[in-house]
């Protein structure tokens, strides 16, 4: 907005008043009484960048009030320089208005940026009076398809970025009544994340618990207080729209996490808990703290909310006004590729939209966990990547037995070692056409179950043995209640290779110990080296894996 129309705007609103006295009778009041500047915009919960890839980024955050979001963009070097000539990229992008339709947060997606690149970034809002106070961050774009990208210090003439990354991988954010305890430095395994200096960040769901009250101090096994920041959000269950938003706004009040988040660009996944434990489509609640019980309501609202606060792409253009109940907001597909250059993509599944009843998991005939169509966009993207190494990012484990009460099962597996039944013939009919098409180097990373494991795959242990060998590490909790470890199911022939589970269930994030996050670090020579790590920054497992040619 120029200086121009801010002054046309003051002073037709001035106008408006003296008309509205005229209008009444009265006086309208001098001048001089009148406020002409108000409180600028600020950014309450700081600011996020996500879905990075090789020339695309997008930018996120949420204004104190209605605001139009803007965006500058300049290359830097490795010290924060910012870079001239050859190298040099400077960008101002103006953004969608913030509204209160958003819950007054708004996404660019940038595109077009030069690979490799850091960029120094500053975003605020604007309104009639100008732009807001901003929040500064950075993030780094993906190498290019030669492994190259811009420079790293163009002072020395301008060296290509090494085509080296790294990125850390978690889940489970605020769960079991531990929130942010800031007698203990609030949620540190943010911190702890943060410090690895990862390019990125994967969260594998579960990013809030909309099910799990926050209350201002629980008394632990031991005997210490744990004392909780609380919002009247976080007081009870989350059923509106109001209240889903409120989980993702406490979690921001975080340091830590803000930190991260306007350093560390974000890949999001949903789970359960952004609605409801173990909830799947069609479900009505047996659970007596809710008054709307219908799971697709309730899942409604809080896919809206977990979009309105995740660095995810195109879901801005898809607000609708009005009222927010099952069937008015479509949002953006959760399922999708991130191109990380010539090393890497990223697969993000969705095994939560889809998902058949929670049953023994036994039927003769294929039930859902991902459903046909992400199913078929799964092999033909794997199938089709050229990246020498394809993660497959899971929101729930393959091997790993989850109950839902005594007979049935929330995860994929079925307690059952034979071949696959249930949901398991979904993941079967992955693996074997993974195989069919030659596809090599598959990972599979995931959360969930609330202790780290790393789990080896091979059809030589398996009764199923249509797939070639493959790994799935699993992090997790990352500020929440400790488990673990659980059964296995034998059909895809997992070994337990290494796991750490938290000394008791349910046992808080005090100490770091049993909080765990995952880290890959990926050589230029394609060298893929997984380590599982607590919050305090213990390295637990590690474990290099070569590319297969």
């Amino acid at each position: 907005m120029t200086d121009l129309s801010r002054r046309t705007l003051v002073k037709t609103s001035l106008t408006g008043l003296a008309l509205a006295g005229l209008a009444t009778g009265t006086a309208a009041p001098a001048p001089a009484a009148i406020p002409l500047v108000r409180k600028r915009l600020t950014l309450p919960t700081g600011i996020a960048t996500g879905d990075v890839t090789t020339d695309s980024a997008v930018l996120w955050s949420r204004a104190s009030g209605p605001g139009r979001l803007s965006a500058r963009l300049q290359a830097v070097d490795s010290e924060g320089e910012i870079l001239r000539g050859r190298y040099g990229f400077s960008r101002t992008i103006q953004g969608p208005l913030a509204t209160e339709a958003s819950d007054f947060t708004a996404k660019i997606h940038a595109k077009e940026l030069p690979a490799g690149t850091r960029f120094a970034l500053e975003l605020n809002f604007e309104d009639a009076n100008g732009l807001g106070d901003p929040v500064k961050g950075t993030f780094t774009t993906a190498p290019d398809s030669s492994g190259n990208g811009g420079p790293e210090d163009a002072r020395g003439g301008g060296r290509p970025s090494s085509s080296s990354q790294s990125f850390v991988w978690t889940g489970d954010t605020a769960g079991q009544g531990w929130g942010i305890n800031e007698e203990i430095g609030g949620m540190r395994g943010y911190k702890a994340m943060h410090a690895a200096r990862p390019d990125f960040f994967i969260h594998s769901g579960d990013t809030i618990y909309a099910d799990g009250p926050i209350a201002a101090t629980v008394t632990e096994k031991d005997g210490q207080v744990w004392r909780n920041i609380v919002t009247e959000k976080v007081s009870k269950v989350a059923e509106t729209l109001a209240e889903y938003r409120g989980r993702h706004r406490y979690n921001s009040l975080d340091a830590n996490m803000r930190a991260m988040f306007a350093d560390v660009p974000v890949i999001a996944q949903w789970d359960d808990h952004e609605t409801h434990n173990n909830w799947y489509p069609g479900q009505i609640l047996d659970d007596a703290r809710y008054t709307e019980r219908n799971v697709n309501v309730l899942a409604a609202r809080g896919r809206q909310a977990w979009q309105e606060n995740m660095p995810i792409a195109d879901s801005a253009a898809l607000w609708r006004p009005g009222t927010f109940d099952a069937g008015q907001y479509q949002p953006a597909r959760i399922y999708r590729k991130i191109s990380r250059g010539p090393q890497l993509d990223i697969f993000c599944l969705d095994m939560r939209s889809f998902k058949s009843p929670n049953t023994d998991g036994k039927e003769l005939y294929a039930t859902n966990i991902l459903g046909q169509e992400q199913v078929d966009w799964l092999i033909k993207e794997v199938r089709q990547s050229k990246a020498t190494w394809k993660v497959i990012a899971a929101d729930l484990p393959l091997g790993i037995i989850v109950p839902d009460g005594p007979v049935n099962q929330e995860s994929l597996s079925n307690r059952d070692n034979g071949a696959p039944l249930g949901r398991e013939l979904e993941i079967a009919g992955v693996l074997s056409a993974f195989k069919r098409y030659g596809v090599k180097n598959t990972v599979w990373l995931t959360a969930d179950v609330h202790y780290c494991a790393a789990h080896h795959y091979s059809p030589e242990r398996a009764s199923f043995t249509d797939f070639n060998p493959f790994w799935e590490f699993v992090a997790g909790p990352i500020n929440a209640g400790s488990f673990g470890p659980n059964d296995m199911d034998g059909t895809f022939g997992p070994e337990v290779v290494f796991s750490k589970a938290g000394r008791f269930p349910g046992e808080s994030p005090r100490d770091g110990e049993n909080q765990y996050f995952g880290h890959v670090d990926l050589a230029p020579d394609g060298t893929f080296t997984v380590s599982l790590r607590n919050t305090n920054g213990a390295v637990l497992f590690s474990k290099p894996l070569t590319p297969e040619r």
